[in-house]
């Protein structure tokens, strides 16, 4: 269930391994948020990196980290063209985000990964060579055509009524299986309220894209104010920009994936004043994300036979494609280095609070 980035990994490694599986959306491949985002990717979970090793260790999220950087590596060979990695910078807006940058730095370099210190005509901060960006309707796009292409059965706009381990209702038939994952980043409690209770919470996050901007350029993808302000500028000269959520906190904690006159204005007033993009904005839009109070996805056997992944806390491009393909590990053999890690990391977050 879930045609997004995470449902399509899942269902690209049961059919590797010979399942026959079928796909499932209530709307359209890429229709949610893995279709209508900044097309970030990045390494690593939502905190960032020295956040992580506070939190869960720094063996644990070393081997996070590698993990994501692996899989950027491998989603970029196997959808040649579509990705750009020429690196991300995440810049600072003052001069305390300028001390947590080098915090930062530290961290990596501590673990031997790969940072720059970057001073540049965008600001100051890091440059996160391993990074880069893709468009994200194309890439969901290309996954599902080459599902079909090797036989798997997709359908689209097919809501579903009831789950169970062997039974999913949907408005237009009746599956029955063995297994089933349930592969949704937003909304993901609505679909499970008794098990997920408190564990995960839907947000909007407000995004707009202009038309070619020819009087600036930012050649790579940029996380701004601790990543609450993320923009890329695309191959034609377009920027994407998003950002600004926590000025509206309490309004954006919706299942709501319509964009707000507020919110729109104060990006627009960003990228105006800011990024000094005077081009037409051409397009406004929402998508709906799901957010864990430890910044770890949700992952797990919600019933028997029925796995829930999704709650990736805004950075799902690399993280929601790792939790799909666990998912579809463990449904088949029962066990999942990815999924060891996050099991391993939640004990060491729950270690660290008590």
């Amino acid at each position: 269930m879930g045609l997004g980035g995470s449902g399509l990994a899942a269902l690209d490694e049961l059919q590797a391994r010979g399942v026959d599986v079928v796909g499932v959306d209530a709307v359209a491949v890429g229709a949610g948020a893995a279709g209508r985002n900044g097309g970030f990717v990045l390494a690593g979970l939502a905190r960032f990196y020295h956040e992580s090793v506070a939190q869960f260790g720094r063996e644990t999220a070393a081997a996070i980290y590698r993990a994501t950087t692996e899989e950027i590596r491998r989603q970029a060979a196997a959808l040649p063209g579509v990705f750009q990695l020429n690196g991300s910078l995440r810049l600072a807006a003052d001069a305390e985000e300028i001390a947590d940058c080098h915090a930062h730095a530290a961290a990596l370099r501590a673990d031997n990964f790969p940072v720059e210190w970057y001073r540049g005509p965008e600001g100051e901060g890091l440059l996160l060579p391993t990074d880069g960006v893709f468009q994200p309707m194309t890439r969901v796009r290309m996954l599902a055509q080459q599902l079909r292409q090797r036989g798997v059965q997709l359908f689209e706009r097919s809501p579903v009524r009831a789950v169970s381990a062997t039974r999913v209702v949907t408005d237009r038939g009746l599956i029955e299986c063995e297994r089933v994952i349930v592969a949704v980043d937003g909304k993901l409690e609505a679909l499970f309220p008794r098990e997920l209770a408190g564990r995960v919470r839907t947000a909007r996050l407000q995004m707009l894209a202009t038309a070619p901007a020819p009087e600036v350029s930012f050649p790579r993808a940029v996380y701004w104010r601790y990543g609450f302000e993320y923009w890329q500028q695309l191959a034609d000269g377009r920027i994407a920009l998003g950002g600004f959520r926590d000025h509206a906190l309490e309004e954006e904690w919706t299942s709501s994936a319509e964009p707000t006159a507020a919110m729109q204005q104060r990006i627009e007033c960003f990228l105006r004043e800011h990024l000094r993009v005077t081009a037409l904005v051409t397009h406004r839009w929402a998508a709906s994300v799901g957010y864990t109070p430890d910044g770890l996805p949700i992952f797990e056997e919600v019933a028997p036979g029925v796995w829930a992944v999704g709650g990736y806390n805004g950075t799902g491009n690399i993280v929601g494609a790792l939790c799909g393909r666990a998912a579809a590990t463990l449904a088949c053999d029962g066990t999942s280095s990815w999924a060891d890690l996050l099991d391993g990391a939640r004990r060491m977050g729950k270690s660290v609070e008590n």
